[in-house]
C-alpha cells in the first residue's frame, strides 16, 4: 500500500483548521495539527511532514518565521494561507522557502489541489536527481539539476524549490518563449491557471536573486530566459 502523504497543518483559528484537517483526511491525506508558531516548529521536528499548509498570522511568531525555522532543520514543500494581498508579503514569504500562497478566504478544493501539486514536483524533482542530470550554462548562471543548486558568476545563491523549477524549465530551452498556461501545468501541475498571479509573482522573485535581466517577459504570452 502506498504511504499517505503526511501534512502539517497550521491554523490559528480551531474552526477552519479543523474544517481544512477534515477535508485533507478525506482526501486520504495523514495529518497532524498545530495552532500557533511555536507549535508549528515543535510538530514539524516530531511528525516530520512532507508538507506544511500554513497560516502566516499565528499567535508565538508569525508564519513567515516558521517558515524560515522549519526550512533551516529539513526543506519542505510550503503553502501558505494568507489574508494579506500586498505584493510585498508574499515575497516575503517565497524568500524564507514557501512555495506556493492561497488567498483567505479560500475553497478547499483549491487548497487541495494546490497540495497535489506540490507532492507531485517534489516527486518529480526526486526523480531528475535520481538519473543525474547535468549542469547547465546559461551565460552568467550555472544551474546543477540534479543538485538543485544555482551558481551566478560563480556565487551560489538560494532558490526556493519552485523558483529553481521554474528557471530550470526555462533553461531547457533559452530564449524560447514559454507560455504562462505550460509554464503553469509543467512547474505547478495545474491544468487551468486562470486568474492566479502565481507565476508572475515566483517571477519577480527569481529576477531579485538571479538578475532582472535573466528573465523576459512577452507581454500576453509568457516568459524566456536569457543567455547572459
Amino acid at each position: 500500500m502506498e504511504h499517505a502523504a503526511r501534512l502539517l497543518v497550521v491554523e490559528d483559528d480551531p474552526t477552519i483548521n479543523q474544517a481544512l484537517t477534515d477535508r485533507l483526511v478525506a482526501e486520504g491525506f495523514d495529518v497532524v495539527q498545530a495552532h500557533d508558531g511555536p507549535g508549528a516548529v515543535a510538530a514539524f521536528e516530531r511528525d516530520a511532514p512532507d508538507l506544511v499548509v500554513l497560516d502566516v498570522m499565528l499567535p508565538g511568531f508569525d508564519g513567515i518565521e516558521v517558515c524560515r525555522r522549519i526550512q533551516a532543520v529539513r526543506p519542505v514543500p510550503v503553502l501558505m494561507l494568507t489574508a494579506r494581498v500586498e505584493e510585498t508579503d508574499v515575497l516575503v514569504g517565497l524568500a524564507v522557502g514557501a512555495d506556493d500562497y492561497v488567498t483567505k478566504p479560500f475553497r478547499q478544493r483549491e487548497v487541495v489541489a494546490r497540495i497535489r501539486a506540490l507532492l507531485r514536483r517534489v516527486e518529480r524533482a526526486r526523480e531528475l536527481a535520481a538519473v543525474g542530470a547535468p549542469r547547465v550554462e546559461l551565460g552568467e548562471v550555472t544551474l546543477d539539476r540534479a543538485a538543485r543548486r544555482v551558481w551566478v558568476r560563480g556565487a551560489e545563491v538560494h532558490l526556493a524549490p519552485l523558483e529553481f523549477d521554474l528557471l530550470a524549465t526555462l533553461a531547457a530551452e533559452p530564449g524560447v518563449v514559454r507560455t504562462r498556461e505550460d509554464l503553469m501545468r509543467e512547474v505547478w501541475g495545474w491544468a487551468d491557471a486562470r486568474g492566479t498571479r502565481t507565476l508572475d509573482t515566483h517571477v519577480r522573485a527569481l529576477r531579485t536573486k538571479i538578475g532582472p535581466e535573466r528573465v523576459r517577459t512577452v507581454h500576453g504570452v509568457g516568459y524566456a530566459v536569457e543567455l547572459r
